[in-house]
């Protein structure tokens, strides 16, 4: 038996998994592009389950295709502590967002594995569908499923730009679970995550204690003009839906900058039909991304924006609709587990700071059923979802360390 301060994590090992889980959908840049539930996302929930299964764990699937790993406690009948994150990635993304907090979780439970530590309550890994929200918008919709954000219907009914959903994926790929979608009890929820930002490794910084998330709204527009011949139609009588399109983007960029340093606005997608380069566009589909961690803020952007697009779209001699498909208010983290992540950080010797996610993740929406916190490790150059995305394995060894002390905090050692 290994004392408390010498305990830790297998570095390594977690490296190695973390290097063999990239090789599945890499890309020319180093990266991966796993998208939720194709045959590539099959491959990582199989590697996974494998890896589990030979750790002594037991394998659960939800009707959502969530994934959990059990192993059990000196009193399995107690509420699990729970870790995890995701294995899909966006179409250019890199190796470690999401995977690593499912597989620094795998480590945790090899070292209790390997030092022969019985836990007082049950520990399990949780792989969440569709977090990304790349292939099925919105995004983190199985863990708002289990959570209670999204009825299992409509989270079932999602549907890619092909027209395929998420229930008719699942069933293909062979992760359409029998097991309820959530209403268990869990005592405690971490997920350990790169920053995705530049603060951590700007300011030295090995481990970010993050003690909330910040609000988000998604919208999804549809501009309406009129499609014309390119030559023949006169400037002045065009209703170019792109147009409308382009000076909603300045819109959205100039709201995030209004409400900076802590907001932001992103128009992620535009799809403009018919697409011909002899055609005044006819119809454009977009995007909006807002984030604050003030909700009065957010509520701001919300009507500045909305203002703006009427503003626009009567300048523009063009018709908008907008839909708001996600709305998710700032949140704080559970004290006692953002104390336990903090303890675990100052106990190792790790340099740490309290921080805010300016991104969503599963937490989020388990924070709603379960106490939850989040562990940061820096990324190289603040750079993610994208291909070139990277961590120093230190920093993958470190913030393991804190996720394993964490864990037993709230899982209680025999």
């Amino acid at each position: 038996m290994v004392e408390g301060h010498n305990l830790g994590i297998d570095g390594d090992r977690l490296w190695d998994s973390l290097m063999e889980m990239a090789k599945i959908g890499a890309t020319e840049k180093g990266g991966n592009c796993r998208l939720a539930l194709t045959d590539l996302d099959r491959e990582g929930r199989d590697l996974f389950v494998r890896w589990c299964e030979e750790a002594g764990c037991s394998i659960r699937v939800d009707r959502m295709g969530n994934i959990f790993a059990r192993r059990p406690g000196r009193d399995d009948s107690l509420a699990p502590v729970m870790t995890g994150s995701h294995l899909d990635t966006q179409p250019t993304g890199g190796r470690f967002d999401g995977v690593y907090g499912v597989l620094a979780g795998l480590e945790v439970v090899r070292t209790l594995n390997d030092l022969e530590i019985e836990t007082e309550r049950p520990v399990e890994v949780a792989v969440w569908t569709n977090e990304e929200g790349s292939r099925f918008a919105p995004s983190m919709i199985a863990s708002g499923v289990f959570a209670g954000v999204f009825d299992l219907d409509y989270g079932l009914a999602c549907a890619d730009q092909d027209g395929r959903t998420i229930g008719e994926e699942l069933e293909r790929i062979g992760y359409a679970g029998a097991e309820p979608c959530g209403g268990r009890e869990i005592h405690a929820f971490f997920e350990t995550h790169i920053e995705q930002g530049p603060i951590l490794e700007a300011e030295d910084v090995t481990i970010g204690v993050v003690t909330g998330a910040q609000g988000q709204k998604w919208y999804e527009l549809e501009i309406e003009g009129q499609e014309s011949h390119a030559g023949p139609t006169p400037m002045p009588v065009r209703r170019d839906a792109l147009l409308g399109a382009a000076r909603i983007v300045d819109l959205v960029n100039r709201i995030g900058l209004d409400h900076a340093p802590t907001g932001c606005a992103t128009v992620g997608m535009l799809n403009v039909h018919p697409n011909s380069r002899n055609v005044i566009p006819g119809r454009v589909f977009m995007t909006i991304d807002f984030r604050h961690p003030d909700p009065d803020e957010l509520a701001a952007m919300d009507r500045e924006m909305r203002a703006g697009v009427a503003e626009i779209a009567e300048r523009s001699r063009v018709g908008t609709t907008i839909e708001q498909i996600m709305d998710l208010a700032p949140l704080p983290f559970d004290p006692a587990c953002v104390e336990a992540v903090r303890k675990g950080a100052e106990a190792l010797g790790y340099s740490s700071r309290a921080i805010v996610s300016g991104a969503g993740h599963d937490a989020c929406n388990i924070s709603r059923v379960a106490p939850t916190a989040m562990i940061f490790i820096p990324c190289i150059d603040g750079i993610s979802h994208n291909e070139i995305e990277d961590a120093k394995p230190e920093w993958i060894h470190a913030g393991g360390n804190v996720l394993l002390r964490a864990m037993l905090d709230r899982a209680g050692r025999t």
